[in-house]
């Protein structure tokens, strides 16, 4: 086949029809009417000689070539509108600029407060739109719609760029009052009443099953391979919520010591090491190919690292 007779257009209908697999929401997504697109899909048909899209019981699937051709095809449409963004300075002090950021309730915790302090000295003028991650897919992150993620991520795009915040140790957290505090050892910490906290990860959030350990997370998984299992009477995905219920005398949280130690100065609260080990976590934020060279996002990415590593000195002392 001789690759002047394919039409750029259709690389970019091919990419949408890969991952909508639904030829009326691919001609929404691309602003096209449905007769247009279901024409740009038999000419590709025609010319790849594949049919690409085929209907089974449970809707349109790609085809074995199709699936071949899509991490292909998505790559050289980002390497092609990066190469195409405009070149511009960058002056923070006089940006009105919006930045999209994507944090999960632990970064939002503990890295946005303190960047905020940072704007608001250096940059007045520029805003920040907090979203969480079931507000956002890794779709809206690739095509540059959010400026960046901030969370733990356990897979993540190729085609993403991505760094390392800080990794992070765990904490338990209880009220001064709860009497497990002044005997903590491994099996007061199972004889106590517990609050899990959510990993958060992309997408809408389903209901927990306490008796399912691979999805309880880290500490429920350092506990199994001690052979134990704690107790938990509360699931919730907010930190804050979390801290809050440590106040109450009979429940303990287990959670990353960077958030805890926002409360670190509250009387009626206390902060221990886990009587046992769990592994570090790490806190990362990714970002699109789209975006890398812009100069705006590279003066945004170096702010979050340096006020990253101003918490994480202050978390040290």
């Amino acid at each position: 086949m001789n690759i002047n007779k394919i039409d750029l257009n259709l690389l970019i209908y091919l990419d949408v029809l890969l991952r909508e697999c639904n030829v009326t929401r691919s001609a929404s997504k691309l602003n096209i009417t449905q007769p247009a697109m279901s024409n740009g899909l038999k000419r590709l048909r025609d010319l790849l000689n594949d049919p690409l899209l085929v209907r089974t019981s449970e809707g349109m699937k790609p085809t074995e070539k199709a699936l071949r051709l899509q991490p292909i095809v998505r790559k050289v449409l980002l390497e092609l509108e990066e190469a195409l963004q405009p070149e511009a300075d960058f002056n923070e002090s006089t940006s009105t600029r919006v930045f999209r950021i994507m944090a999960s309730d632990y970064a939002a915790s503990t890295v946005i407060p303190r960047l905020l302090n940072r704007l608001r000295e250096f940059a007045p003028g520029i805003t920040l739109d907090i979203m969480t991650p079931s507000d956002v897919t890794f779709h809206d992150v690739e095509a540059g719609k959010i400026d960046m993620a901030i969370n733990r991520f356990e897979e993540l795009p190729q085609s993403f760029h991505q760094k390392s915040v800080w990794f992070d140790t765990f904490v338990c957290m209880m009220s001064s009052k709860n009497p497990v505090k002044d005997h903590f050892d491994i099996d007061a910490y199972l004889q106590a009443q517990h609050i899990w906290v959510s990993k958060t990860g992309f997408g809408v959030g389903v209901g927990m099953d306490p008796t399912d350990v691979q999805k309880l997370g880290w500490v429920d998984e350092a506990l199994q391979t001690l052979g134990h299992k704690r107790s938990i009477r509360v699931f919730t995905r907010s930190y804050h919520t979390a801290m809050h219920l440590a106040l109450e005398q009979d429940l303990i949280a287990t959670l990353p010591k960077k958030v805890a130690m926002v409360n670190k100065k509250n009387p009626d609260l206390v902060i221990l090491d886990p009587p046992f080990d769990i592994p570090k976590i790490e806190l990362k934020m990714i970002w699109s190919p789209l975006l890398h060279h812009d100069a705006s996002h590279i003066w945004f990415r170096r702010q979050v690292i340096d006020v990253a590593n101003e918490l994480k000195a202050q978390t040290k002392q």
